[in-house]
């Protein structure tokens, strides 16, 4: 069993209960799924880039990305219907632990001049978004062999159903917000 998933159950999930005032242990919030989603607009006309960002989002999250299409035709982006647009990650259960305690732990620190994540980021319903820049803050990619950098997009899903709780469960996984300004 993977430790954050064991720290979760074991420790995490009774002071979260605790904390927001819980009656039920079912109704302490949990990670649901992490998404992770490249756009590939600049790798239109060169299909081996595609297939380097592809092989890179494989090597970060241990599972294949599937590509995601564009509906129609949209002449100002220079994009025809059923074009790869980008490529995305779904991960749950034992990857998804996996790919947060790797984010946590190792990719954010890594990342240039960060001072914590913004905490407005949540979306009304406890699930919340990280952009990065560059795949090179996982320590998997090496710059060395580097072909081409991309960003990539990371939404966390949970079941807290609003932001207080969804911050609480965040910050009891380790996520280092940065402290809100006043």
């Amino acid at each position: 069993m993977n430790r954050l998933k064991e720290k979760y159950n074991k420790q995490i999930r009774k002071e979260l209960q605790t904390k927001l005032g819980l009656k039920n242990v079912l109704a302490v919030p949990q990670v649901k799924k992490v998404v992770v989603n490249a756009g590939v607009g600049k790798t239109l006309k060169d299909p081996k880039l595609l297939e380097s960002v592809i092989a890179d989002l494989r090597i970060i999250t241990g599972q294949q990305p599937v590509k995601t299409m564009s509906r129609k035709s949209i002449a100002g982006f220079k994009i025809r219907e059923n074009q790869v647009v980008g490529v995305a990650v779904t991960l749950r259960g034992e990857r998804m632990y996996d790919f947060i305690d790797k984010l946590v732990s190792i990719a954010l620190p890594r990342v240039r001049d960060f001072r914590g994540l913004n905490i407005n980021a949540f979306d009304g319903r406890g699930n919340y978004n990280i952009g990065i820049k560059e795949q090179t803050v996982f320590p998997e990619i090496s710059e060395e062999g580097l072909e081409h950098s991309f960003g990539f997009q990371i939404t966390i899903a949970t079941d807290a159903g609003n932001d207080i709780k969804g911050r609480e469960l965040l910050k009891s996984l380790g996520f280092p917000f940065a402290e809100q300004e006043k």
